[in-house]
């Protein structure tokens, strides 16, 4: 037998920078970074694409950005500022990714130039997609405005779209050349937003940091109530953690375990079926409470450590039930997580705070009693708040 054998090995680099106010003309952050990626006889130009909720939010966001690159002209900006709708709608839409595409080769944007994304992580993960797809990989620039993108999905590896019903069923492994936490942004969101990325911060601790659990439980009432460096250390610390995973564990998902998805098999199914009214972060705390007592159940969390799981998300705000969980379709989630990884099921459950164990099986019965108990604690809830609000 005659074999021709290859292996051969690509290195990855790319820095998350922390910054406020990014497109003030006296911020050097963005120009220094692209004085670094300098050609000599190259004009690199610049597309931006921008979240229509950033955009709403920010009215004056894009004559800044125009302001900028006049005042600091190291690439050339496209004219057009691309906006695309906010939120899910992004990824569900796959024309949004043919326009993306269409303003590529509309404005002769190369692979030496570059595509921004700046909102939420469901336009950066389009945006990341259509980049990847576009002359085999243009350079993505992402600039997340939420606390979930900003401490997790922003600051990866992955891109995707929804496709055939399917979370994420079309996608790219493609790291950003650069990540540009802007906090901001932060101070315009909205108090779900604002609560759902905490959900990642939770997860990431559950099952790698027990001392960043203790600290977000002593900093929970500030969380809530939105104070500023409470969160700009959460989405530090919790970025550096998932940062320190991929580089550490399996970053472009070649085998069947993702240890970072704790939570997510039933939070994927728990947004397609409420057609995406909940929020990312939102399912995934639910996911979190579910699986937590999963592990309760199994004897390998104890009653005490499960309680002050439940608590940390409950003073947070999350509500920890939703309506569509009581749907048969939630354990096609488990099949569809298989599928979506390959081969047998692997699913992170908890051992202990800052613990994760993975298992190949659950009981679906288990499952069903799990859903049970927090429909059942969702309803004991909602009546003491209703007998609170009654006159005496």
């Amino acid at each position: 037998m005659n074999t021709l054998h290859q292996s051969f090995s690509v290195r990855f680099t790319y820095d998350v920078y922390f910054t406020e106010s990014l497109f003030d003309d006296s911020n050097n952050t963005l120009v220094s970074f692209l004085q670094s990626q300098q050609t000599e006889g190259i004009r690199k130009k610049i597309l931006v694409v921008l979240d229509s909720g950033v955009a709403d939010t920010h009215p004056n966001l894009s004559r800044q950005i125009a302001n900028y690159f006049t005042h600091h002209p190291v690439a050339e900006l496209v004219s057009e500022i691309i906006t695309v709708p906010g939120g899910e709608q992004s990824k569900n839409d796959e024309s949004q990714v043919d326009r993306l595409v269409d303003a590529v080769d509309r404005h002769g944007i190369d692979r030496h130039s570059y595509i921004v994304a700046i909102g939420g992580g469901s336009v950066l993960d389009m945006v990341g997609y259509a980049a990847a797809i576009s002359h085999r990989g243009i350079r993505h620039i992402r600039i997340p405005t939420t606390v979930l993108s900003q401490n997790d999905s922003g600051i990866g590896v992955k891109n995707s779209i929804n496709y055939r019903g399917k979370k994420n069923f079309l996608g790219t492994f493609v790291p950003p050349v650069a990540v540009f936490n802007d906090s901001s942004f932060l101070t315009t969101l909205e108090d779900r937003d604002w609560r759902a990325g905490i959900s990642e911060a939770i997860k990431v601790a559950l099952i790698k940091d027990k001392a960043f659990f203790d600290w977000m439980e002593t900093a929970a009432t500030q969380l809530a109530a939105r104070d500023k460096e409470a969160m700009q250390y959460l989405i530090h610390r919790c970025a550096e953690l998932h940062m320190q995973h991929i580089a550490g564990g399996d970053p472009f998902e070649m085998g069947s375990s993702r240890p970072l998805d704790f939570g997510h098999w039933s939070a994927h199914k728990l947004e397609q079926l409420s057609d995406f009214s909940i929020r990312h972060g939102e399912a995934v705390a639910i996911g979190i409470a579910m699986d937590s007592l999963y592990s309760r159940h199994l004897g390998w969390l104890s009653e005490s450590d499960t309680q002050r799981i439940l608590n940390l998300m409950e003073t947070l705000g999350f509500s920890l039930y939703h309506p569509d969980l009581e749907n048969e379709a939630v354990l096609k989630g488990l099949s569809e997580f298989r599928e979506h990884l390959g081969g047998r099921l692997t699913i992170m459950l908890l051992e202990g705070i800052g613990k994760g164990v993975e298992v190949h099986e659950m009981d679906t019965d288990l499952i069903q009693q799990v859903i049970a108990e927090l429909k059942a604690s969702h309803q004991s809830y909602q009546s003491a708040l209703s007998t609170e609000s009654q006159p005496a």
